[in-house]
């Protein structure tokens, strides 16, 4: 071919290069609301609000929001020390590196094997002439060769595509775990302060129950109150005991369970108490957005679409099948029949040229691909819009938890005042002859039932508030996938 015969050839394969097959990827809808539901009727103090263009979004580090020194200190020993994280992140890596293995396809292979081989052949072979049989000679053979495969279809650049989407999606599981991780610690962490909280209520409470025993003990001894008194008030004694001892296996299994989110053996972590009463962490504000931006600020529904984008490639790349592959193959090198001529100008060898195959019958399998690979589109769409769907029912449960726990604490706050002034009615009443000591441990029993719950729903308050952040994504943003 003449050189003015090469510029219309190369044309036209570039041409041809720019050629794709399959579908464009195109992001599905899924179902949407115009605003959560469980933010239409927003109670006075509620730990959650309406985000405002001004509000922005969570802040990264999330945690710091709940004004609590010793929980920040926790939550910063994560990422270095959690083993699920370390996974994540090995994943993530590892997924990045397909990027390069395909990415390599884009150019050409070189190679070289040299070999040096002495050679004889057989006299007996059928040689035309006879005359021309060897009785041996030696092969020095330096070749260079080049192998380059024509994207004619896009099957290459589909391959590289669909890796960068998949390490994408392996970048927002690694900020899933990491969320995850992140709220898990907190909330163990307030469930061991709310631990420590009902211990103090218990250790306290047996203290009052045994100046009631001593108190029910000295009126028998006068003469003024019966042995029963004493059975029941030992009886209060005793019961009270028990759930103080009880809530210490909540309290170190929560702390072990801390430990190993922080990479370390339970045997060497130990949390100092500190009861929620004494130390209760502020509620923060956490700015609730629409639906359709919950879509952007959640790494498992980012996931999710980045995994759908690489399925949707992989439809292309299936289709590229179908068509014929051109391949450019070339070689150079020296070979001579011994050291002396190896080198030299007249050894040298060389071929080029292109070649196009094409499977004309293959019994279905390229067809079969297809559907397979739409099939496995499809199923990433359907987890797509699940994903989505469970991420509004978890912001839209945790509100509506939130909603109803803020009530229902300023309801305990009365219910329990209520019962501690009952139960120093009924002390003084005792005291005075009036009534039974029936009525002081009834009361007793109410007024310990209405204090925990009191610390109880503080806890849940607590835990909601984290999962209310954790489920609009903790400050996370599309934006933050790597550009690979």
């Amino acid at each position: 071919m003449t050189r003015w015969g090469l510029i219309p050839a190369s044309a036209s394969v570039l041409l041809l290069t720019g050629c794709m097959v399959g579908p464009k990827y195109t992001k599905p809808d899924t179902p949407l609301a115009p605003a959560f539901k469980e933010t239409s009727e927003p109670q006075a103090g509620d730990a959650w609000k309406m985000a405002q263009p001004s509000d922005g979004v969570l802040r990264k580090k999330w945690w710091e929001t709940y004004d609590d020194t010793k929980l920040n200190e926790l939550e910063n020993q994560v990422e270095p020390a959690n083993q699920t994280v370390k996974i994540a992140e090995a994943n993530f890596r590892q997924a990045r590196t397909a990027i390069r293995f395909n990415r390599s396809a884009e150019a050409p292979t070189i190679g070289t094997s040299p070999s040096i081989a002495s050679i004889r052949a057989s006299a007996n072979q059928p040689y035309l002439p006879p005359g021309a049989a060897s009785n041996g000679t030696g092969d020095f053979t330096l070749p260079l060769d080049l192998s380059y495969e024509i994207d004619l279809w896009g099957r290459i650049r589909r391959s590289v595509t669909a890796a960068r989407e998949s390490a994408q999606a392996s970048a927002a599981d690694l900020a899933t775990v990491l969320l995850s991780i992140h709220a898990e610690v907190a909330i163990d962490y307030f469930e061991i302060r709310s631990a420590d909280a009902q211990e103090k209520l218990l250790n306290d409470t047996v203290s009052a129950y045994q100046e009631a025993l001593e108190l029910t003990q000295n009126r028998f001894q006068g003469g003024v109150a019966p042995k029963s008194d004493v059975a029941q008030a030992q009886t209060q004694l005793d019961a009270a005991r028990v759930l103080a001892s009880d809530i210490r296996i909540q309290r170190a299994q929560y702390e072990h369970a801390l430990a190993i989110l922080l990479g370390l053996p339970p045997a060497k972590f130990s949390l100092p108490e500190s009861p929620l009463n004494a130390h209760t962490p502020t509620l923060p504000d956490s700015p609730v957005s629409l639906p359709a931006q919950l879509l952007e600020r959640r790494p498992d529904i980012a996931a999710a679409e980045r995994r759908m984008a690489a399925a949707n490639e992989q439809i292309g790349i299936a289709k590229a099948a179908y068509y014929p592959t051109l391949d450019l193959s070339a070689a150079v090198g020296l070979e001579g029949t011994s050291l002396l001529n190896w080198f030299n100008w007249p050894s040298r060898l060389w071929a080029v040229g292109p070649s196009l195959s094409e499977t004309l019958f293959d019994a279905g399998r390229r067809r079969a691909t297809t559907e397979a690979a739409q099939a496995s589109y499809n199923g990433t769409v359907a987890t797509y819009r699940q994903t989505a769907l469970n991420a509004f029912q978890e912001v839209e449960d945790n509100l509506v938890v939130l909603n109803v726990l803020n009530t229902e604490a300023s309801q305990q706050h009365e219910a329990t005042d209520a019962a501690e002034e009952s139960l120093r009615l009924f002390q003084n009443r005792y005291t005075g002859g009036v009534d039974t000591y029936l009525q002081v441990v009834t009361s007793q029993t109410t007024a310990l039932a209405n204090e925990r719950n009191d610390i109880d729903i503080l806890r849940r308050r607590l835990d909601s508030s984290v999962l209310l952040v954790k489920a609009l994504g903790g400050g996370w943003d599309v934006s933050d996938l790597p550009r690979l």
